[in-house]
């Protein structure tokens, strides 16, 4: 068993970090650096991304790829929210996200990997040679990234209704599944296109 722990203070209010983690492909957006990739596909999303949502999880470590389904476990808005493996090939994969308001514009967020390889005693060989040090790589790499967009250093953020959502997933299917942000970027664009002409 291997947890890997991961701590960033972000200097934006707990519920906007939270609202942003909450969608768990938001931080998989920014898993993507030197051999670390992720990306998380949603399957049935409860109300408000609660408990009992379920996505699938495709990561690429370091050439390694690996695929496994997760459900929501924990959801305590502005505070905690937990997922695990239901299916694939970790013995046990379950990841935790804590926020703590720390002041008014202050977040800290601890995300928490805890699993267990495949593979019995070739897993834990290959887990202490390469997957661990992935692993906790992505999750930095990650939170440095979100904490630059959160806190304005990078593209805005975009909050939106499961309805829109689900348009907007429809979108990316469209698109050969590429990064959320890269869907709303094209779609801002066509808006603007669209915006040109009518003023014109």
């Amino acid at each position: 068993m291997t947890v890997v722990s991961k701590s960033i203070d972000i200097k934006v209010p707990v519920d906007s970090v939270f609202t942003y983690f909450a969608r768990p492909e938001h931080v998989s957006d920014q898993m993507s650096d030197k051999g670390v990739g992720m990306t998380v596909i949603p399957m049935d999303i409860k109300e408000g991304m609660g408990v009992g949502t379920t996505f699938r999880i495709i990561g690429d470590f370091g050439g390694k790829r690996l695929e496994w389904d997760c459900e929501t476990t924990e959801f305590i808005r502005e505070e905690l929210i937990t997922a695990k493996q239901i299916e694939g090939p970790f013995k046990r994969w379950e990841i935790r996200n804590e926020f703590k308001a720390l002041g008014e514009n202050l977040t800290q967020v601890t995300m928490t990997v805890d699993y267990e390889m495949p593979f019995g005693p070739l897993g834990t060989i290959m887990d202490k040679a390469k997957f661990a040090k992935s692993a906790e790589k992505g999750m930095e790499t990650a939170l440095f990234k979100v904490r630059g967009l959160l806190e304005g250093n990078g593209s805005i953020p975009v909050y939106i209704t499961l309805d829109a959502y689900q348009k907007l997933l429809a979108e990316k299917k469209k698109m050969n599944d590429v990064p959320v942000s890269t869907v709303l970027t094209a779609i801002l664009e066509k808006y603007n296109e669209v915006e040109a002409k009518i003023s014109n």
